[in-house]
């Protein structure tokens, strides 16, 4: 099968040329349906045309280009109208010219304006002088040392000379009463030991021991009574110093209220003075914005005497325009531009996507006839051994990995081995596996022994 030509791509300057030719033919059929003659009851719109020629710059084409002339002509009644404005305008023309003369008297004399009011002398106006706020009172901003604050008092918690205060005194009368019972228990008959005896110094002996006890219960309680005592002073040391410093403070808030009070007033009496300078300063600039005024206002009459002669010369010299015809907007047909360059392109570009078709249908036969011929690839195989030779090949026995060890083997030839002395008989398939030829392999004068 033989291999197709690329079809031939399109000449750039002759599709140019040709695209150019076709735009001139549109633009001058679009500028024919265009230009649309007109009649109204006001006048008519006519189009008249010549020819003018153009060459191409690029093909070097001579083309006769129309040239339109636009006639607009007004209607009978409309003429006699123009005409009569004409004359009208020539007549107030004429009227204006003559009445312009008496400019040259008005125009020669200078305007006089000494009777003008006097304006407003702004270097009068003074700016007021405002006086400056004072800056605020010097406050009292710490207080005297009122007294210094009592943060301990002396407490001794040792109660033993309370205790042995007491038992100086109890202790003699203790021993007397110890030996007294001695005495009349002696004198009783009861003996050291025996069980009398024994429970009545045991009864003593609790009684002497309470009275102990006591004593240091009393020794407690001294040493708390002065202890509280120690309390008391102190706080109403601190008491005393509390309201010595708190009296202080007031003395000081009352100050620095009456400072305060002080500088308030000041200040406003400053800003009633300032604000009563800026009425005086609105009041003097009024007056002068006042006379400006009037000296305006004179001086406006004046020139408006002065102008009025202009205005009215001016007036006459404008005059009434006659009326243009007012046309209706045509809408005219419009022949779109063939795109003679793209149709050609996209033409080629046709030829081209059934050219690439073409080749890419060759392609998948090749592929297709590829499929069928089996994978000599050695990276295909498995459990090989060589069995002999065939023509200058070695034959090999195999299994293709993707079968099963029990399935039924294959014999053939090694791609990587006959690609070396007969790269013609192998080709590569799409999954990048070589495959051999066999019919091309072995055909007849083309073995080797």
């Amino acid at each position: 099968m033989g291999k197709s030509k690329a079809p031939t791509p399109p000449d750039p300057k002759a599709t140019a040329a040709a695209q150019t030719a076709t735009n001139i033919g549109t633009a001058v059929a679009n500028g024919y349906m265009g230009n649309v003659n007109q009649v109204t009851p006001d006048g008519s719109l006519t189009y008249s045309y010549a020819t003018q020629k153009w060459t191409d710059p690029l093909s070097g084409n001579v083309y006769d280009l129309p040239v339109a002339t636009a006639t607009q002509k007004l209607s009978e009644m409309q003429q006699k109208i123009k005409d009569q404005n004409d004359a009208a305008n020539l007549n107030l023309a004429t009227l204006a010219t003559s009445q312009s003369s008496r400019l040259n008297d008005l125009l020669g004399k200078p305007m006089d304006i000494s009777k003008a009011p006097a304006a407003g002398d702004p270097s009068k106006l003074q700016l007021p002088q405002y006086q400056q706020f004072s800056g605020g009172p010097e406050l009292q901003t710490s207080i005297g040392n009122a007294g210094n604050v009592t943060r301990s008092y002396e407490t001794d918690f040792d109660t033993s000379k309370y205790e042995n205060a007491l038992m100086a005194r109890l202790n003699p009368e203790l021993e007397r009463d110890r030996a007294a019972l001695e005495t009349r228990l002696a004198n009783q008959g009861l003996q050291p030991g025996s069980e009398a005896y024994n429970r009545a110094i045991d009864e003593a002996n609790r009684t002497s021991n309470d009275a102990r006890i006591a004593a240091v219960l009393n020794a407690g309680q001294e040493q708390t009574r002065l202890a509280n005592l120690a309390n008391q002073k102190a706080s109403f040391e601190n008491s005393a110093q509390a309201q010595a410093y708190g009296q202080a403070l007031q003395n000081a808030d009352f100050g620095n209220n009456a400072r305060q009070q002080m500088h308030q007033n000041s200040q406003s009496a400053t800003a009633a003075n300032n604000a009563l300078k800026d009425q005086s300063f609105n009041a003097e600039q009024a007056r002068i914005n006042a006379q400006n005024t009037a000296r305006s206002n004179y001086l406006n009459e004046q020139y408006a005497q002065r102008n009025q002669p202009i205005n009215e010369i001016s007036a006459l010299l404008s005059g009434a325009q006659v009326t243009n015809p007012n046309f209706v907007p045509t809408q005219g047909q419009s022949i779109q531009p063939v795109d003679y360059a793209g149709l050609v392109q996209q033409n080629y570009q046709n030829q081209m996507a059934s050219y690439n078709a073409r080749q890419q249908a060759g392609g998948n036969l090749l592929d297709s006839l590829l499929s069928f011929l089996p994978k000599s690839d050695r990276r295909a195989k498995k459990n090989i051994e060589k069995i002999g030779r065939l023509k200058g090949h070695s034959l090999y026995e195999f299994r293709y990995k993707d079968e099963a060890d029990s399935g039924p083997k294959h014999i053939g030839v090694m791609a990587q081995e006959v690609e070396k002395t007969r790269p013609d008989a192998v080709v590569r398939g799409p999954d990048g596996m070589r495959r051999v030829d066999y019919g091309r392999l072995f055909a007849a004068g083309k073995g080797r022994k």
